[in-house]
């Protein structure tokens, strides 16, 4: 039984004031960027802002005014929000139903989806090198650290949380014998914050001097809007007995549902077999088993709507777009208050040079293989490709919007594209992430393979302007 008193405050009201400061930073972050002229022609996103602000004030509260740990914004609840908004966005996204007709062939897509591989692997071989250089130099830093890189630049805060913490438990484990890291979540949730700044700053600078070389044309955007923009054909009416927006909601939930399953099974899995793998494996991509079970339904729903089973369409792809940026707000603004600082000045030095030197290598790969792939596009390739592989996808949108405002060139169809070659790509950094920090063996071994993987990639990119044949017409 409940009594509604303050000694049950936090049990009750917990949550949802933690929730309340993250909706309330989010706000005065949108007011400030508004009214501070660099900010919003910076494209500095109001999350990052918020979450500065919560993370500033938490700071002060608590050094200045003695204010317990956690009694204002609790680091592990910022934690849980950031894991689960994640594979929310993820899931959003993937739920999108595709458009025909689109511009583009989809051997683009697959161009694109190999310029996101390859950034993955240079930005895991220079953060893992790193690392290795700083063990090697007897600081204490543990040797796979360097990892996070990637992870914090192309993956954003939930990921880089996730394998930080995951390394933490690892390597305090009674077990283990090598050097002990506490991140505790703190240094890939400061990487990836600094991978937004990078984004916003780098694509403003970009924008600008090739405007002045007359490269960059500025256009201004067609505000009127279609009702297509908002729904497509035979879709479910907002006055239905059970609201749109609830069905959407409904359906994101259930993916991520379908999800969780997935990660119980692969946890059930871990416990009968005694393999670590694959408990590491269920928890730390609770992003991807989302794309999967997102995947799945949309195909389920398309087939039963083909055959006439289903009479309406269920998904709207602009409220799935508008659950996924909620998601993906939420999931920014909470990594950043969720930075611990004691935690981030014990490896201040490797954060700026690991930062400094991925920043470096992301631009001149991004812009040296947009130049190659898409010569005609190639300024709205690197600013899309650069902002989601330094921050998220929604940094390379804002740019993209900012010289293609009204999409009239293909890149916005072939990025959406290119999502699944890319995860492609990607994937064999995902999956040596466990082989990467198990050992210092493995860490060369992963280190290794990164490198094999990115001079593949990079050869199939220099190589696949030349490849002549039909077009095949992709689908957003």
């Amino acid at each position: 039984m409940w009594t509604f008193d303050l000694t049950q405050f936090q049990e009750v009201w917990g949550i949802i004031t933690q929730i309340g400061l993250l909706l309330i930073a989010l706000l005065v972050g949108n007011m400030i960027r508004r009214v501070v002229p660099f900010l919003r022609k910076g494209n500095v996103p109001s999350a990052l802002i918020g979450g500065l602000l919560l993370l500033c004030l938490d700071l002060f509260l608590v050094k200045v005014c003695n204010v317990p740990e956690n009694a204002f914004v609790n680091k592990r609840v910022m934690q849980i929000v950031t894991y689960h908004a994640l594979a929310i966005g993820f899931g959003a996204m993937s739920l999108k139903i595709a458009k025909k007709g689109s511009k583009g062939s989809f051997f683009k897509a697959v161009q694109n989806g190999a310029i996101t591989g390859g950034t993955y692997m240079l930005q895991a071989v220079i953060g893992i090198a790193l690392s290795l250089i700083f063990f090697a130099a007897g600081t204490g830093l543990f040797y796979d650290t360097g990892v996070l890189l990637p992870l914090g630049f192309g993956q954003g805060p939930g990921n880089a949380l996730t394998w930080d913490n995951n390394f933490t438990a690892l390597t305090n484990d009674s077990s283990w014998t090598g050097p002990v890291f506490n991140g505790s979540g703190s240094v890939g949730l400061t990487i990836a914050s600094i991978g937004f700044i990078v984004a916003s700053l780098v694509g403003v600078i970009y924008i600008n001097i090739f405007k002045h070389k007359h490269e960059i044309i500025a256009k201004e955007r067609a505000i009127t809007r279609s009702v297509e923009d908002f729904e497509d054909e035979d879709e479910i009416e907002d006055s239905e007995s059970v609201d749109k927006t609830s069905i959407q909601i409904a359906l994101v939930i259930l993916v991520y549902a379908a999800g969780l399953a997935i990660m119980v099974l692969f946890a059930y899995i871990s416990q009968w077999t005694g393999v670590k793998l694959f408990n590491d494996i269920a928890w730390g991509f609770n992003f991807i088993w989302c794309v999967i079970t997102a995947t799945l339904v949309k195909t389920l729903v398309k087939f039963l709507y083909k055959k006439k089973i289903i009479k309406r369409k269920y998904i709207n792809n602009y409220q799935m777009d508008r659950i996924s940026g909620f998601a993906f707000d939420m999931m920014i603004i909470a990594g950043v208050a969720a930075i611990d600082i004691n935690v981030v000045k014990d490896y201040a030095l490797f954060i700026v040079i690991v930062c400094i030197a991925g920043t470096l290598a992301t631009i001149f790969y991004v812009r040296m293989m947009c130049k190659r792939v898409f010569k005609d596009i190639q300024h709205e390739a690197f600013l899309t490709n650069f902002g989601t592989l330094t921050g998220t996808a929604s940094n390379g949108m804002i740019f993209l919007r900012e010289i293609d405002p009204n999409y009239e060139t293909p890149m916005n169809n072939i990025f959406v594209v290119s999502q699944l070659p890319a995860m492609l790509f990607v994937a064999p950094l995902l999956l040596l992430l466990n082989l990467s920090a198990g050992t210092l063996n493995g860490c060369y071994i992963a280190l290794g393979i990164f490198g094999g993987l990115f001079i593949l990639y990079t050869v199939f990119l220099f190589l696949s302007p030349k490849i002549k044949f039909k077009k095949k017409e992709i689908e957003e």
